[in-house]
């Protein structure tokens, strides 16, 4: 799985959480960094992105070209800031608020696989 989380310390904690829950991570600080792992890396199937940050585009904006360009994987974005408005989720996506439990951080991204794996609607 692609986490995308620009504040070092945050990413290192979701990193040490999916690793505990068995995932395999892959690291991006950003969204242009995140589309060049998913151009080189066929492996990844779920992406778990924050909402702010650094770039020409957001986390919303991110979740959208990724199911557009890879609706294979499933997709998580999460913010302690603000939730999603109309139109900001795609199809079989899933938001979460922060702070987040880690179990339900793992139960979430379970989710957002099956989802896409079997093109089964999500919501927010």
């Amino acid at each position: 799985m692609l986490l995308v989380e620009d504040e070092p310390l945050v990413r290192l904690t979701q990193v040490d959480i999916l690793r505990e829950a068995e995932f395999w991570v892959v690291e991006a600080q950003d969204a242009d960094e995140a589309f060049e792992l998913l151009k080189t890396r066929p492996d990844i199937s779920a992406v778990l992105t924050d909402v702010d940050m650094p770039g020409s585009i957001d986390g919303f904006e991110f979740a959208r070209l990724v199911r557009q360009g890879w609706p294979e994987v499933g997709v998580l974005v999460i913010s302690g800031k603000t939730g999603p408005g109309p139109g900001d989720m795609p199809p079989n996506a899933a938001f979460l608020h922060k702070p987040i439990l880690p179990d339900d951080l793992v139960a979430a991204l379970t989710k957002v696989m099956k989802a896409a794996e079997g093109g089964v609607s999500q919501g927010t």
